[in-house]
């Protein structure tokens, strides 16, 4: 049985077989975000995404962690000393055996901000073939996948709820988190749920921080 755990944020930690993966442990994320992880996999460089500190002493601390992400942040954790050997760059479609979870890398670019702010690379994560973690993206699934789970962008600088809506239903999930609403107090995260909920129907469902998931595909 593979389980998701919602730390906040963009945060999730996926665990099976006595792994711990941890995707996107940034500032906004729980404090204790990286315990128990075996392995992390990062979508971007951005703060929220990645919070360098806690990372770094996590890596000096836990003997065999390791971390996936794009080149960008590759660079980011060397420059701050992380050892390179435990630091693995991906680019969209690489695929990855991470922690024992089947890891494929796709699109490649942040969404737009606003045209005068340069685009910074983004990956996208289909994990095990079911579950797909955008980070700051709408990046589309592979048109063979069935997805499971999409971990879905609700509230950002960059994004529209009717761009979150439109892209939910293009890709089918059966279950639909939202995630990225570390910026809403509770009454922002009521309204987009409202509004979610009620467009993109029953696949829908707000995971408290801290709850858990039965993620097994299929």
């Amino acid at each position: 049985m593979t389980t998701m755990t919602f730390l906040g944020h963009s945060c999730v930690r996926l665990d099976r077989d006595g792994q711990s993966l941890v995707i996107d442990p940034g500032s906004f994320s729980a404090p204790d975000a990286l315990d128990g992880a075996t392995g992390v996999l990062i979508t971007h460089e951005h703060a929220d995404h990645v919070d360098p500190g806690p990372l770094q002493s996590a890596l000096a601390s836990v003997p065999g962690l390791e971390v996936w992400g794009p080149a960008t942040v590759v660079e980011l954790l060397t420059k701050g000393g992380a050892d390179a050997a435990r630091l693995h760059g991906l680019a969209p479609g690489d695929t990855a055996d991470v922690v024992g979870f089947s890891v494929t890398a796709l699109g490649g670019q942040h969404a737009v901000i606003h045209p005068d702010i340069p685009r910074i690379h983004n990956l996208a994560y289909l994990v095990d073939g079911s579950l797909l973690h955008p980070g700051d993206s709408f990046t589309a699934a592979p048109a063979d996948a069935t997805v499971e789970v999409l971990l879905l962008p609700a509230a950002a600088p960059w994004l529209k709820i009717s761009e979150a809506v439109d892209y939910a239903r293009s890709v089918g999930a059966r279950t639909v988190v939202p995630i990225h609403t570390g910026i809403y107090n509770d009454n922002g995260i009521g309204l987009v749920d409202r509004v979610l909920g009620g467009l993109v129907g029953d696949a829908y469902r707000r995971v408290a921080p801290g709850e858990t998931l039965d993620v097994t595909g299929g």
